[in-house]
């Protein structure tokens, strides 16, 4: 192997190291960076609801919620910072490790070049050369040293070339370290900001808890109306649900066709759709275009009564005033009602699965109307007194309540 194919080798695996280590770097980079975007204009969200919420001049559940969804919110954007700065630390030490080996490989270049130029000075006379070629014992062993000073000289240029380059990529590492360095003191005070406003927001939201805990008899009425209403949902939903089986086992098939027997009778066509939705299980999209999920499904402990518990059938998303519901996927209206606590309601059916979008200020869908993907079903409603704008949304796959959190996309 010449020489050239040996420098060629030793700096593909260079390249290929740093190639291999930059791009795991850039995922985990772009990830966080990517997280942190996330959180950022959540936050600006939540505080921009919160005062919403504030202009009532009254202490509501909703501001209690709310706070609390920004303390969390703000605890994930410091530990996100704290992933970054760890990350830049690692690249520093990576880096200073890097640097420490070209600059021994350097001074290991500068010392071979050296020696070559001392050895080239000793043999620089041409009439030397030339007596070293002609005193060769025959014509192959002339060709041979020919051979050998060409290779000599060229061998001299090389390495001339990978010391430069390896000087040039000691510089542009050490460039990246200062810019490193500059980022990590910058997040360092972006952390210590963030703090600063925990506490602050954790401050604010001791007292407004204090101030909602001396409400107990009107928080214990408003609980027990919010029940009433969410079981009067589950068995409009079951209504509508027992409605569709029916309706689909009395449904009469043409000739021939084949019907599919799951939870609902379903043509093919059913089928398909009910299967589609199905393989985009943690893909839809979210029943709002915006939006702070203020309660998620199952079981959970009252935000100021701790020893009540309250339970949900869905999620609740809290955003902003006049903004629209939109459907997760594909599908058709089956059930248009109006409920106490819970305004107007629409039900959407995708084959076997049913998806629910309740407290709607007003409906812009007709039953039996085909629907399409994040299409427009109706205005969220906003509660005067509050400010508070909340959808509640379902998800049923036939008599079975789902985890709507499972379902939608991150």
């Amino acid at each position: 192997m010449s020489w050239s194919q040996k420098i060629a080798g030793f700096i593909f695996v260079i390249v290929l190291i740093s190639c291999v280590s930059n791009l795991h770097a850039q995922t985990e980079k772009k990830k966080l960076k990517q997280e942190k975007q996330k959180l950022e204009k959540e936050i600006e969200l939540t505080s921009k609801l919160i005062e919403e919420t504030k202009k009532s001049k009254k202490t509501s559940l909703n501001e209690v919620v709310l706070a609390n969804k920004k303390i969390q919110k703000r605890q994930q954007l410091i530990t996100n910072i704290e992933s970054e700065i760890q990350q830049i630390n690692n690249s520093i030490v990576s880096n200073q490790k890097r640097i420490s080996e070209l600059e021994k490989k350097l001074e290991k270049l500068k010392e071979e070049y050296a020696q070559m130029i001392r050895a080239a000075q000793q043999n620089r006379n041409d009439i030397t050369r030339l007596m070293y070629i002609f005193s060769s014992d025959d014509f192959n062993q002339a060709i041979r040293r020919m051979r050998y000073f060409k290779q000599y000289s060229r061998y001299r240029h090389e390495q001339t070339q990978l010391i430069k380059s390896t000087h040039d990529s000691i510089e542009q590492k050490n460039a990246k370290l200062r810019q490193m360095r500059e980022k990590k003191i910058s997040l360092k005070a972006r952390r210590e900001m963030e703090k600063k406003n925990l506490v602050e927001e954790k401050t604010e939201h001791n007292k407004a808890v204090k101030r909602l805990a001396n409400k107990e008899k009107e928080l214990l009425e408003e609980l027990r109306r919010k029940e009433k209403a969410a079981k009067e949902l589950q068995r409009a939903i079951e209504k509508a649900i027992a409605n569709e089986i029916k309706k689909s086992e009395e449904a009469e098939r043409p000739s021939g066709e084949r019907t599919i027997k799951r939870t609902f009778e379903m043509t093919p066509e059913q089928a398909e759709l009910s299967d589609n939705f199905s393989s985009n299980k943690g893909k839809l999209p979210w029943p709002t275009k915006k939006g702070i999920i203020s309660s998620t499904y199952g079981e959970h402990s009252h935000p100021v009564l701790e020893y009540v518990k309250t339970k949900n059938n869905g999620i609740d998303i809290l955003t902003s005033s006049g903004i629209k519901a939109r459907a997760v996927f594909e599908g058709e209206v089956t059930n248009i009602m109006t409920l106490s606590g819970q305004n107007r309601v629409v039900i959407l059916r995708h084959g076997e699965y049913l998806t629910v979008y309740s407290n709607l200020k007003e409906v812009s869908v007709n039953i039996g109307e085909k629907i399409q993907t994040k299409d427009a079903i109706g205005e969220i409603h906003t509660d005067p007194e509050t400010s508070k704008t909340q959808l509640h949304f379902e998800l049923w796959k036939g008599k079975k309540m789902q985890n709507p959190s499972h379902w939608l996309a991150d």
